[in-house]
């Protein structure tokens, strides 16, 4: 899997997940959500996402969603989700990103410092599997995957 850009190791961090077994329609909206947000901003949308408290809004993959109110991190209310298991992958996955700032370049400085320049969410493998079902039958029961790029920059002042 190659890179979604250009990554300068002087101002930049990143971390990938890979084969993560999270909703792929899930993770591009969260992405789409964190993008352009300091680090900060970006792991409070997340932790408020797994508590339940702020949703996502849902601009592709939004039929049959029902509205949420306005929050924190959107503009404005329209259809939205919680979307927990993914929230928590993708926080993870932060957390590393940030992890690896802190520990490969000194200069890029505190937390507060970072912004999300790339959150990028492309489908993985998909497991096959069947499921037993009565009188002899079975039925497909596959298990998407999804691999994830944070990439995170220093914030000009």
């Amino acid at each position: 899997m190659g890179y979604t850009g250009k990554f300068d190791p002087e101002t930049m961090a990143r971390a990938t997940g890979k084969e993560i077994p999270i909703s792929p329609k899930h993770s591009v909206e969260i992405c789409r959500a964190i993008r352009g947000l300091p680090i900060t901003s970006a792991k409070n949308l997340l932790e408020n996402v797994i508590l339940k408290k702020e949703a996502i809004p849902f601009r592709r993959y939004n039929q049959m969603i029902p509205h949420r109110k306005r929050g924190a991190y959107s503009s404005r209310g329209g259809p939205g989700r919680y979307p927990v298991k993914a929230a928590k992958a993708i926080l993870r996955v932060i957390e590393s990103a940030q992890a690896n700032a802190e520990k490969a370049i000194d200069d890029l400085g505190d937390a507060e410092d970072l912004r999300v320049l790339t959150a990028a969410a492309s489908r993985g493998r998909v497991t096959r599997g069947w499921m037993p079902r009565a009188h002899g039958r079975w039925e497909k029961f596959d298990q998407e995957s999804v691999n994830i790029e944070i990439v995170l920059e220093k914030m000009e002042e």
